[in-house]
């Protein structure tokens, strides 16, 4: 029997956060529920979790000091936010501490499972056979370890930041269509997801920058080309 997905659910609005569960045990997936930013900090130090759903507005800690939290001790479980704000600063923070889906309240129960189908799908792929190196120039990348290599350094990567250069390497020397990045990491090719990708890019470049060979062009009206030397 497949094991099911564990989920932690923090979020204050009692009503909502039972829907929400109930919603989720019904489709197949555990999930606990608790009403605060605390309750929930110390639920993910004793259990382990495949997925962390966090309204951002809570009580006591929130969401975004809750995810910033759990990303210091997990650098992999994906986080959605849930929140009523729109404003495009609070999605950008959302998305720089390291959340993988930000959904804006009123929404519809289907539309969140679809979304964490889509995270659950991206991450049990991980697990399934790939290429798993690849060399950039002077570089090593191991997507495994999510790191870049050079001679006299290691570089550990965030794992979007990972996700965007193995797509990338996929299509090295090619252009990489900035929709299918955004639908295949992101999920949603929506405006704020744009913007966080265009932000990884830039650390990407950052990141690549000791090695005079590569670079990560912006090709206009379609997307992005990691140019890089090919081995003979």
């Amino acid at each position: 029997m497949e094991e099911k997905f564990k989920f932690l659910l923090c979020e204050d609005d009692e009503n909502l956060g039972m829907l929400l569960r109930e919603f989720l045990q019904a489709k197949g997936y555990n999930a606990d529920l608790f009403p605060d930013g605390e309750k929930g900090y110390k639920a993910f130090l004793q259990g382990k979790y495949d997925l962390c759903i966090l309204d951002v507005m809570m009580p006591k800690k929130d969401g975004f000091t809750l995810a910033q939290e759990i990303r210091s001790i997990n650098e992999e479980v994906p986080i959605i936010f849930l929140t009523a704000k729109t404003l495009k600063e609070d999605v950008l923070e959302g998305f720089n501490i390291g959340a993988d889906d930000y959904i804006t309240k009123p929404f519809s129960m289907e539309e969140v499972v679809s979304r964490i189908t889509a995270i659950m799908r991206r991450v049990k792929g991980k697990t399934d056979k790939e290429v798993t190196m690849y060399k950039l120039g002077k570089y090593t990348f191991n997507t495994q370890n999510q790191t870049l290599v050079t001679d006299d350094k290691t570089q550990k990567l965030t794992t979007k930041e990972s996700e965007l250069l193995k797509l990338l390497c996929l299509h090295l020397n090619r252009i990489l269509e900035r929709n299918y990045a955004l639908k295949t990491i992101w999920v949603d090719d929506n405006y704020f997801n744009a913007r966080s990708m265009d932000v990884y890019i830039t650390k990407l470049r950052k990141l690549l920058k000791d090695d005079p060979n590569i670079e990560i062009i912006n090709v206009h009206g379609k997307g992005y080309k990691l140019i890089a030397p090919t081995e003979a």
